[in-house]
């Protein structure tokens, strides 16, 4: 009877947290929205860094990751580290754009994991262009200027995690996040929160998350007039479910097989489909690869890692590629230590 009540409990706080999402997610939305592409700021929010993620066709969600950079996508699943676990990511992004990140998790024993991360977007040096007046013509042209300017984003979180029951793990994150360019520059905070259940039928779990909760923002540094403006940057929500199960799990065998999919809603474009496969042979090397459904351009995903100890650590590095169509690709990296 307890065992039942436990399970009725976790199924509750599973779809309290199903329609608590939902119902954010729907802000600002308006019912005759179709595309919706365009209505939100903060876009480097949607990148996830982490190269086993992105290379499973992102659909991290439901992934039992084990390490620091799950406060990079369902918070929920930080509640498996158990221990110090310290995570470096590197990415070379579309247009020559630079992503670096860092995040490290303690698991504070029976009170649950706490972390801290940091995302920086370094976008280079930018030309100086100008409009100027076309002699003879009411038309003006782009005059490059011969001087540059840079832009940069920036959040710092902190994540906590907690298993509620051998079922049921949730997950919150509150950010500060910074963008600026040239002279302009604003700042914002953001909410995530994620939950992770597991069913009870073999390894198959259910997850869910939403993220990127905060105000309207607006740059400051411009003109008096658009200042006066009222906020009008919206925030990039996203809200996420996902299932997730692993194959292949023969007692002391040495093959495992997850595959995992995903259904994204974002209040700024149309609904996304993530499907992701990851291949391990004895707990040493991975291969993974996946896909992104309902993308201009993005599409085909693929990656690998390896896990090894040295001097009483156990350490990972892990590769990502994404094909971005006519954009080329991007490549991402990550070194990890557990300890």
């Amino acid at each position: 009877m307890k065992n039942k009540l436990r399970q009725l409990s976790d199924l509750s706080l599973i779809f309290l947290a199903a329609f608590a999402a939902t119902a954010f997610a729907q802000i600002g939305i308006a019912p005759n929205d179709i595309e919706r592409v365009g209505q939100s700021g903060w876009q480097f929010l949607k990148i996830n860094p982490d190269p086993r993620q992105a290379a499973m066709g992102g659909a991290f969600t439901a992934l039992v990751l084990g390490n620091a950079n799950a406060v990079l996508g369902n918070p929920a699943a930080l509640a498996e580290v158990t221990q110090h676990d310290l995570q470096l990511n590197t990415m070379s992004w579309i247009a020559d754009i630079s992503h670096q990140s860092a995040a490290f998790a303690k698991n504070f024993n029976g009170l649950g994991v706490l972390a801290v991360s940091f995302v920086t977007l370094d976008y280079g040096d930018i030309a100086e262009t100008v409009n100027s007046a076309i002699p003879g013509e009411t038309r003006t042209e782009a005059v490059v200027t011969g001087n540059y300017f840079s832009a940069r984003d920036l959040a710092v979180g902190l994540t906590y995690s907690r298993k509620i029951s051998d079922k049921l793990a949730l997950g919150g994150s509150v950010r500060w996040l910074r963008q600026s360019i040239a002279e302009l520059s604003m700042s914002n905070w953001a909410l995530d929160f994620g939950t992770m259940y597991y069913t009870g039928f073999k390894s198959l779990r259910l997850a869910m998350s939403a993220r990127n909760f905060g105000p309207d923002s607006r740059l400051t540094g411009w003109s008096e007039e658009y200042q006066a403006e009222p906020d009008n940057i919206r925030m990039p929500i996203d809200f996420r479910v996902g299932v997730a199960m692993d194959f292949l799990q023969e007692k002391e065998g040495a093959h495992l097989l997850t595959v995992a999919l995903e259904g994204d809603h974002p209040n700024d474009g149309t609904e996304k489909l993530h499907l992701g496969a990851e291949y391990v042979y004895a707990q040493k090397l991975a291969l993974r690869g996946g896909y992104r459904f309902n993308y201009d351009e993005q599409g085909l995903t693929l990656g690998a890692g390896v896990s090894f100890a040295f001097s009483g650590l156990n350490g990972n590095a892990h590769y990502a590629y994404l094909d971005f169509g006519a954009l080329a690709q991007a490549h991402m990296f990550s070194f990890g230590f557990s300890f």
